[in-house]
């Protein structure tokens, strides 16, 4: 049966569990529209990627 060599310190346990937290999501606020939008993503209403035109917008009919 495995057993640890040594007891583990409060901060070891801390810096380990320091990976488990949450991250808090990140928006910049579009130069175009001025909406939030997440960076790196394309904007799913206007389908523009760094100001390029990549999927085409459905209208609602």
């Amino acid at each position: 049966m495995a057993v640890p060599r040594k007891k583990m310190s409060k901060s070891r346990i801390g810096m380990r569990r320091s990976g488990h937290q949450e991250q808090t999501v990140t928006w910049v606020e579009d130069k175009k529209s001025g909406e939030l939008r997440r960076p790196h993503h394309i904007d799913l209403k206007t389908g523009l990627y760094k100001g390029r035109q990549v999927l085409t917008v459905k209208t609602d009919a």
